[in-house]
């Protein structure tokens, strides 16, 4: 497989920017990364000046999101894009959240996030192009990911496969994932 697969097990956990709690790094690169972090109580957000960001609640009801005084429900597996630097207030309406963050910044990169059901009768390819990364997150059990041999790996929940540049990721099972796709301006 062309492809690097990221264990939830070994992913890093470091501190907030605001010091409010903990997030796992999946992968990262010179103008983007992507995270995951719990979230058990309101309070604000970090604020990240010249990043663009995308959160996609992954566990857990969903929460209010307040971006320069605007609420916005923001559901479970619904991506929602941002500006870093806004001022972001978080509310939880049904208990702790779990959200897959990614973070590109402005001008050099940016990110698109497509929630993507894998059904058992059918495999499910993902392309990534030339100046692309692209990530897939397993947002349930029942994924795998079968290399050019035809053998395949399987992913826990929130396990992540990772390839840079051209080819093709084509998944198996039956469940959801994340499709994460970085891009370069050109």
């Amino acid at each position: 497989m062309d492809a690097d697969v990221l264990r939830w097990s070994a992913y890093r956990s470091v501190p907030w920017k605001n010091g409010g709690g903990i997030t796992r790094e999946v992968a990262d690169g010179a103008d983007w990364r992507v995270s995951v972090a719990d979230v058990d109580r309101d309070g604000a957000f970090s604020a990240f000046p010249g990043l663009d960001r995308v959160i996609t609640p992954v566990e857990g009801e969903g929460m209010v999101l307040t971006v320069d005084g605007t609420a916005c429900p923001v559901g479970p597996l619904s991506p929602f894009a941002f500006p870093g630097d806004a001022t972001t207030d978080c509310r939880l309406t049904a208990g702790a959240v779990r959200n897959m963050n990614v973070m590109t910044r402005r001008g050099r990169a940016t990110a698109q996030v497509e929630i993507v059901t894998v059904a058992a009768a059918q495999k499910a390819g993902a392309a990534c192009a030339a100046g692309e990364t692209l990530l897939v997150m397993a947002v349930t059990e029942g994924i795998a990911v079968a290399g050019a041999d035809g053998r395949e790996t399987p992913l826990g929940r929130l396990d992540c496969v990772r390839r840079d540049g051209p080819g093709t990721l084509t998944l198996r099972g039956d469940g959801t994932v994340a499709r994460i796709r970085i891009t370069a301006p050109r």
